[in-house]
C-alpha cells in the first residue's frame, strides 16, 4: 500500500478521467490520497471530489503564487473550516515561492504565518511549498516552532541539505515526488539517505513531474509508486518495506484520515 499525500484532482488535467484516474491509482497499489487546496475559496470543488470517492481526503489553503489574492482570510476561518469537515485533513498549501515571483514575499510570509497559526492550533499538518526560499523559510519555521510547535511537511522537497536538516530538526516530515526520480537529481538523493526514515513520505505533485518512468507526460497517483522504488533503491531497502515506511509515516502525520 502506499499513499499519495500530495496531489492535485480538482485541476482541469484531470476533470475527463477522473473516475479512471481514481482506478489506476488503487490498482498500482496506492489506496489513499490527498487533494491538495491551492486556493480556500474552491474549497467546495475539493470538497466534491473527497466526497464523491472516499479514499480521496484534502487541505484548506491558500498557495503562495496566490497569497495575495487571499489576503483577507484570516487564522480564524483557516480553523474554522478545517474543523467543519471530517475530510479536511491538513492545512495548506502555503509557503514562500520566491522563484516565479508572482506574489509579494510580504504577502506570502503573512500567509505562511496564518496557515502556522492555523496548524499549530487544530494540530493537523500544514503542506508547505517552499521553492528559492530556503533561508526565508528556515528562519520562520525555527521563529514559529519556538512559538508553539506545529505538525508539517516540506512537501515536493528540491530545496537544499541545510533546509532539510532544520525541518528535521524541528519535527518536520520530508516529501519527496517524481524530481528525486530524474537523472541529474544525485544531491536530492544523497539529502534523501540522511533524512530518518519515520519522516519520509512520497508524493506525485500531479498533474506536475512525473517521475522518469513515466516523463513528459501528465502525472497522476498511481505514478507515485515509481517515485517510492527510487527511494527504496536510494536507501537500500525493499520496495515492501518503504512501502510501509512511508504509509506509516502518512498515517502518523495525517492524524485525522483514517485507514479505509
Amino acid at each position: 500500500m502506499l499513499i499519495d499525500t500530495h496531489c492535485h484532482l480538482d485541476f482541469a488535467d484531470f476533470e475527463e478521467e477522473r473516475d479512471e484516474i481514481v482506478k489506476r491509482a488503487h490498482d498500482s497499489g496506492v489506496k489513499q490520497m490527498v487533494t491538495i487546496s491551492t486556493r480556500v475559496r474552491k474549497l467546495d470543488g475539493l470538497l466534491a471530489i473527497t466526497e464523491k470517492y472516499p479514499s480521496v481526503f484534502c487541505s484548506v489553503g491558500t498557495h503562495p503564487n496566490n497569497a495575495g489574492d487571499e489576503l483577507d482570510i484570516q487564522t480564524e476561518e483557516l480553523v474554522r473550516l478545517a474543523n467543519a469537515h471530517e475530510k479536511i485533513v491538513a492545512i495548506g498549501e502555503a509557503g514562500l515561492d520566491y522563484f516565479y515571483d508572482t506574489q509579494k514575499p510580504e504577502d506570502q510570509q503573512t500567509g505562511l504565518r496564518r496557515h502556522i497559526d492555523a496548524s499549530r492550533e487544530t494540530q493537523l499538518p500544514l503542506v508547505i511549498h517552499s521553492r528559492s526560499a530556503d533561508v526565508d523559510m528556515a528562519a520562520i519555521l525555527t521563529e514559529e516552532t519556538g512559538r508553539g510547535a506545529f505538525p508539517f511537511i516540506l512537501h515536493c522537497f528540491s530545496a537544499g541539505a541545510e533546509l532539510a536538516r532544520v525541518g528535521v530538526e524541528l519535527g518536520g516530515y520530508i516529501s519527496f515526488s517524481g524530481i528525486l526520480t530524474f537523472p541529474k537529481s544525485e544531491e536530492l538523493r544523497e539529502i534523501a539517505k540522511t533524512v530518518p526514515h519515520d519522516r519520509l513520505l512520497v508524493e506525485t505533485d500531479a498533474p506536475y513531474l512525473a517521475p522518469k518512468r513515466w516523463r513528459g507526460k501528465r502525472n497522476e497517483p498511481s505514478y507515485v509508486v515509481n517515485t517510492a522504488e527510487v527511494l527504496a533503491e536510494t536507501l537500500g531497502l525493499s520496495y515492501a518495506d518503504m512501502a510501509k515506511i512511508t504509509t506509516d509515516n502518512a498515517f502518523r502525520i495525517f492524524s485525522k484520515m483514517p485507514r479505509i
